[in-house]
């Protein structure tokens, strides 16, 4: 097959990956001249759209001159690694998008380590090109280094590099001297550098399966690249587990390739090409299917464990039941069931009590978007303090943890203090550089627990101007203690709507984290105290009135604005013994024990332990 090209565009939060994208939809005549289409199409998730990043990893396809090219738009956030590293199973080359000023970040570097090591080739395209404080020479040669630090072979170290501005649909060869119109110069390049696939068309049929999805009308629908034979609708197929073992047979119902953003229904499927599969019930992600002669499974690349977990479980504070539709325990079971089978990076593990879930993924940003996708379903859950999961090692049985390497871009006057708070949560500093304009990178390997919490905190000590980026780098040894929230919590005495009379003496202690006319409960954080120690304060008391006309007017009270809480930002705060109570329409902040007697026990048992 020498008209297939598959390739997978990758690079971190950010630097135009999906606008690329677009740019290539557009000019290849993907879509008509008068079709109206959204901008970043290939972001189509409600919560991409909002949060302007990419969470699945899609597939695309463009049809120009005598070519097909398969186009696979991938996270690049580390948080959703797992989404990049099933699907460079299906690509032959990729196309690194590195922004002109940033450089390369620690998630550009994560991708990039994995398709190295499957032999990927790469395509460098310098992005972002019209920023004034673009930096390109430097960036291509930081993007050298980078490969160069990652063992990429003699043949990866020849990549062809491109300058663009996606944005703009151009891209160029040279800088200087070639003409900024469109983005021919870059499909050249994908036509010429990246590798036809190599496959076996004249073999059984066999395919591997690397995303998975649901529709309401054809059921479960794998998408996959064919690595041999030809398979036709109502041909019998069956699936093999990555062990060899034989799952399920079936036929296959329906068959898509793929045309720009559009599925297209085919009679048959061929060798090379990635395409979408349908009518297995139990197939899965890292699954064969093949023809039924065939007995070994196709080999995939193990991706790397989960280093968080929080553990889900039913909300059971006073307020339950009154905003949300999906309220049990089987309920929220079979919907975390459900994300285990299409999120190969999430683990789902039943508590000692049965009665709650132990969720494990890759950061708090995976488990965010998990939690708040299942709020906007209806769900109504109460979200435990995240803890890092430990694993021991092989030959002298040490306990490791999940280490990651951060890399902080900072203005010069808060450089001495990040540094001092990433010690504090046993951060080693390992390079620190100038990049103009004032700012300074930081760049640490830092234990996953100490940075739980530290983003709030991060951007508080940088007067909102740092940005801090961050990429799993390893497990290494324990590091010790560290030392978790300094300041306590206001505590609610009582259950009813929150007077505005009251917060005004109560702001007085602390930050409020509630407005007046709020529904509060015995036991809800309603604020942080000022000193280490919770405090438990009555919102709820009201001024007491009089017969007697007092002289002059009563000042209307005035509160400072309370400090609003993300689901986010929730989930990091919390100590071990708080929850978050997340409902459809709220986020808030609770102790486990809401009885302020419980809570005293709890702690002195804690104490003995």
């Amino acid at each position: 097959m020498t008209d297939i090209r598959n390739l997978a565009i990758i690079a971190h939060v950010d630097h135009g990956k999906t606008t690329l994208v677009d740019a290539l939809l557009h000019q290849s005549g993907t879509f008509r001249e008068n079709e109206q289409v959204a901008e970043r199409a290939m972001d189509s998730n409600e919560l991409e759209k909002e949060r302007g990043i990419t969470i699945l990893a899609k597939c695309t396809s463009i049809n120009w001159n005598a070519f097909r090219f398969n186009i696979v738009d991938t996270p690049g956030h580390a948080d959703f690694g797992g989404e990049v590293e099933r699907i460079l199973d299906m690509v032959d080359g990729v196309v690194l998008l590195v922004d002109s000023a940033e450089g390369p970040m620690p998630q550009t570097k994560f991708v990039l380590t994995k398709a190295l090591a499957q032999g990927l080739k790469p395509i460098v395209i310098i992005n972002k090109i019209d920023r004034p404080d673009g930096r390109p020479d430097e960036v291509l040669n930081e993007v050298f280094d980078l490969f160069v630090s990652l063992d990429a072979t003699e043949e990866q170290l020849d990549f062809p590099v491109l300058y663009a501005a996606a944005r703009d649909g151009w891209a160029v060869r040279d800088l200087e001297n070639d003409s900024r119109e469109n983005m021919m110069p870059l499909l050249e390049t994908i036509r010429d550098h990246i590798p036809a696939p190599k496959v076996d068309p004249n073999g059984p049929f066999k395919m591997l399966a690397t995303i998975l999805e649901y529709d309401n009308f054809v059921g479960r629908i794998l998408t996959g690249k064919v690595y041999s034979g030809k398979l036709s609708i109502n041909g019998a197929v069956k699936a093999l587990t990555p062990e060899s073992k034989a799952r399920e047979s079936g036929k296959a119902s329906k068959l898509y390739t793929f045309k720009g953003l559009q599925r297209v229904p085919v009679e048959s499927i061929e060798a090379g090409d990635i395409v979408t599969f349908a009518g297995l019930s139990e197939a899965t992600v890292g699954d064969t299917l093949c023809d039924l002669q065939v007995e070994e499974a196709l080999k995939t690349v193990p991706i790397d464990p989960p280093t968080l977990a929080m553990t889900f479980s039913v909300n059971d504070s006073p307020l339950a039941g009154l905003e949300g539709s999906k309220l049990t325990s089987r309920m929220i079971r079979d919907r975390l069931i459900h994300e285990r089978e299409t999120n190969i990076s999430i683990r789902v593990n039943e508590t000692e009590n049965k009665e709650a879930l132990e969720v494990a993924g890759r950061g708090e940003l995976q488990l965010g978007v998990l939690i708040e996708t299942m709020r906007r379903e209806g769900f109504e859950l109460s979200i435990s303090r995240p803890r890092v999961l430990f694993q021991k090692d092989p030959n002298t049985g040490e306990r490791l943890e999940p280490m990651e390497e951060a890399q902080v871009d900072v203005d010069e006057p808060y450089v001495g203090t990040v540094v001092e708070k990433m010690g504090l949560r046993k951060g080693e500093m390992i390079d620190m550089t100038s990049i103009g304009g004032g700012k300074t990178r930081v760049k640490f390997i830092v234990p996953t627990r100490g940075l739980i919490g530290y983003r709030s905190e991060f951007l508080t000590d940088t007067r909102g101007t740092g940005v801090m980026c961050r990429a799993f780098h390893g497990f290494a040894p324990h590091k010790g203690e560290i030392s978790g929230r300094r300041n306590g919590v206001l505590l609610s005495t009582d259950k009813g709507k929150a007077v505005a009379y009251a917060l005004a003496a109560i702001e007085e202690r602390g930050v409020l984290f509630i407005h007046p006319g709020d529904e509060v409960y015995q036991g809800m954080v309603i604020g942080e105290n000022s000193r280490p120690t919770d405090l438990e304060v009555n919102p709820l008391k009201g001024k007491k009135l009089t017969n007697v006309r007092a002289s002059g007017k009563d000042d209307a009270v005035k509160l400072t604005p309370p400090r609003e809480i993300t689901l986010e930002q929730a989930i990091s705060y919390i100590q071990s013994d708080e929850l978050v109570e997340v409902t459809p329409g709220n986020v808030r902040l609770r102790k486990i024990y809401l009885d302020p007697n419980m809570r005293k026990r709890a702690a002195r048992a804690n104490e003995h332990d």
